[in-house]
């Protein structure tokens, strides 16, 4: 079975290679390096060429990231909060993504790849973010080269130990596969852990847009912090009136708001992440040092918004200087 399925990979080799780097750039949990690591210890063996393994795989990264890179151009915001929403890898929400990209601008596309969730969510936030179609050509063709040169030749070098697996797994038959089957859904399961524990650790009180409204008009007065990345606040440049910017990609700023915010007048914190992952985050660590009137808004910012309440514009110079 496992020498047929050999054969298989030598027959169709450069389809299934080209299938295979197009789904996972397009965000299927179907990683493409042990595909490609196979290709590599063919084309070694003669069974296929390492020209054409290299052509495609470098293809199907362009033309999927291009999707997204379009995709986030076309619909900004929204296509990244999509993405985080059915991302297995929470750690690559939104806030780490636009933090990232403030960190590397366009290069971040070169190492990209190499990070799980980030690989899919840069395209396009490189897109929300308006950069060139040359400079993210350049950017993502030079990080695909290397990561497609990587798992090639790594297949290249250990094409003898992958002949020895190959021959290991055909004596097993169909144990074999049921094994590698197996992994597959052992990983996707265990990202999806990871997913629900991150929104179960930060479950706590939300506070809804009207609650919050008439918190505002019953002169209350409470403090609101708007905990977007200065990248988010580009993206979507207007607030809840009187809101307070505190960076999350930024502790040293972070930690010093928190040292200065009130402890007797409710603290409500929004942000534009899908179960307001970013804010309740803030909200944790107000609350591990003493804080306890601490909520996030529900449906952050897009909530509010919706709602039809008052929305103030943030100055485009402002916020360039959070980027320098």
């Amino acid at each position: 079975m496992m020498q047929n399925l050999i054969v298989l990979i030598a027959q169709y080799g450069l389809l299934l290679v080209f299938a295979n780097v197009l789904v996972e750039q397009l965000g299927l949990p179907l990683p493409a390096v042990p595909t490609m690591i196979v290709a590599g210890a063919l084309a070694a063996d003669g069974k296929l060429s390492l020209s054409a393994v290299f052509a495609v795989s470098l293809a199907a990264c362009i033309i999927g990231d291009a999707v997204w890179y379009w995709a986030g151009r076309r619909f900004g915001n929204r296509v990244l909060r999509l993405l985080c929403r059915v991302s297995l890898s929470p750690n690559s929400c939104v806030m780490q993504a636009q933090v990232s990209f403030r960190r590397w601008g366009g290069s971040l596309l070169m190492a990209a790849k190499f990070v799980p969730g980030l690989s899919t969510m840069a395209p396009p936030m490189a897109g929300a973010m308006k950069l060139g179609w040359p400079s993210f050509l350049f950017f993502d063709s030079v990080g695909a080269i290397v990561w497609i040169g990587a798992a090639v030749g790594a297949g290249r070098l250990f094409h003898a130990k992958i002949e020895y697996l190959f021959a290991r797994l055909e004596s097993m038959g169909t144990i074999a596969i049921m094994l590698l089957a197996g992994l597959l859904a052992l990983y996707i399961g265990l990202k999806w852990w990871q997913r629900r524990h991150l929104v179960n650790t930060l479950r706590m009180a939300r506070i809804s847009v009207d609650e919050l409204q008439h918190l505002m008009k019953s002169g209350d007065n409470p403090v609101i912090v708007d905990v977007r990345s200065a990248v988010g606040r580009q993206l979507e440049p207007r607030r809840i009136p009187g809101a307070l910017p505190v960076d999350l990609g930024r502790m040293d700023e972070l930690n010093a708001y928190i040292g200065h915010l009130p402890s007797d007048r409710e603290i409500i914190l929004y942000c534009t992440c899908p179960n307001e992952i970013s804010a309740a985050k803030v909200a944790k660590m107000l609350m591990d040092r003493g804080y306890t009137r601490v909520r996030p808004l529900q449906g952050g910012l897009e909530a509010w918004a919706a709602a039809g309440y008052s929305l103030e514009e943030l100055s485009l110079d402002l916020i360039a200087e959070e980027l320098a």
